[in-house]
């Protein structure tokens, strides 16, 4: 009769087990997909601007302007290549690109808002479209709607 209560409880200590496995694992699986979601989700936007500092650092501004969605042949209406010059050029006043950092990076609907910061009190924010990752100047440096408000509650507090 010794051996009757040997294995009494032991399946449900395997079962315990597995469940808790099973959680710890399904709990772990979902924060790393949360993580990587929230660090490559603005990957692609975050890299044009990089290739644009890139671009400038090297003096290629014809291939510069071109991440704008312009090129020589097909200047944008408001912003030609000789404005861009003007704003991004050899003599304009972010010539100096040695101490340019991205100061703030701002996800949006629509795009990524990065402020690049040229030094103190020297900032321009350069928003990238999701749709076609073209840059453009943006208005404002935090997220808005159509109506002109801010869309996310935390950019009123960290500007």
């Amino acid at each position: 009769m010794s051996g009757f209560l040997d294995n009494y409880g032991v399946s449900d200590a395997r079962r315990e087990g597995r469940l808790k496995k099973i959680i710890l694992t399904s709990l772990g699986l979902l924060i790393v997909g949360f993580l990587a979601y929230y660090f490559i989700h603005d990957w692609g936007e975050k890299r044009q601007v990089s290739r644009f500092i890139d671009l400038l650092k090297e003096q290629k501004y014809e291939d510069a302007y071109k991440l704008w969605g312009c090129d020589a042949q097909h200047p944008c209406r408001d912003y030609n290549f000789q404005r861009f010059m003007e704003d991004w050029g050899p003599k304009s006043p972010h010539a100096n690109l040695s101490g340019v950092r991205v100061r703030r990076t701002r996800s949006c609907d629509s795009g990524v808002i990065q402020i690049l910061q040229f030094g103190p009190g020297d900032e321009v924010p350069i928003m990238v479209s999701r749709a076609d990752k073209t840059l453009g100047f943006s208005p404002f440096s935090y997220c808005v709607d159509a109506s002109g408000r801010n869309t996310k509650l935390l950019d009123i507090f960290f500007r």
